[in-house]
């Protein structure tokens, strides 16, 4: 048994060493060739070996410089996988946000690269690494559509705006959230993807998130009664409008009082 797992091992190890010699492939993952003869464990074991080890390390320990180890992840090289569980791998493969062509760049939504099969085996193997949160289940039909306007404004519109069009802190991209689906605004409240907070369950209950996935769900189509929603991308759009407006005015005007002093 030690020595059938010590070939794991090693050949994950290989796996990972190649990987990161050769650099992302074109297609911007590495797949086993025999990949449709493989049983769904045995996917997920090849695909992190090859796209996430060389980051995370072969047996999702984290790689840490010399200095680094407990000191959080400094250098940008890739953090723990322990405990995380299948909440965040399902979040971060469906999102696009991994895998990260370079581990220096921050996260951020893209084109999924992986498969619907290639993402189940990927989550339940670093879910398989040690226990941690399951994949959250939502109920927004439940939820109250005030209530969650009431939590996303007092908890995140501060970076994402009330119309969860996204926004932009110092350095840092804050992305619109509409096109995520219930489960994976679920996913980022409890887990606070790169630099946004984690919110546990004292913060926001399961009820408060309910309602605040039925408030981003309705937002998705706002209905711009009586108004022009430009874009639903908050104040700025709505200033600039009214600069040129301003503008246009002052411009009338003045013609206006050129034409009066010719007179």
């Amino acid at each position: 048994m030690r020595a059938a797992l010590a070939a794991a091992v090693a050949v994950l190890a290989a796996l990972a060493v190649s990987a990161a010699a050769g650099g992302q492939p074109p297609s911007g993952v590495a797949r086993p060739p025999d990949e449709a003869a493989l049983s769904d464990p045995q996917l997920g074991a090849e695909l992190y070996a090859g796209n996430c080890s060389s980051c995370h390390g072969i047996d999702g320990r984290g790689v840490y410089g010399p200095a680094q180890r407990g000191a959080g992840n400094v250098k940008g090289l890739g953090p723990t996988l322990k405990g995380v569980g299948a909440q965040a791998a399902d979040f971060y493969l469906r999102t696009g946000y991994m895998p990260l062509g370079n581990v220096h760049e921050q996260p951020y939504r893209r084109r999924v690269l992986f498969s619907e099969r290639e993402i189940r085996a990927l989550v339940a193997y670093v879910a398989s690494l040690s226990p941690g949160p399951p994949i959250p289940q939502t109920s927004p039909g439940s939820g109250n559509v005030a209530t969650g306007l009431h939590a996303f404004t007092e908890h995140c519109a501060g970076c994402h705006q009330v119309v969860a069009e996204g926004g932009y802190v110092t350095d840092v991209r804050v992305p619109p959230i509409k096109q995520d689906s219930p489960v994976q605004i679920a996913e980022a409240v409890r887990i606070g993807p790169y630099l946004m907070p984690t919110f546990s369950k004292t913060a926001i209950s399961d009820a408060e998130l309910n309602s605040i996935v039925a408030y981003l769900q309705q937002a998705k189509k706002p209905d711009d009664r009586g108004g022009w929603g430009i874009g639903h991308v908050g104040p700025v759009p709505e200033g600039i409008v009214a600069w040129f407006v301003a503008a246009c005015v002052l411009v009338f005007t003045c013609v206006l009082i050129g034409r009066r002093a010719k007179a």
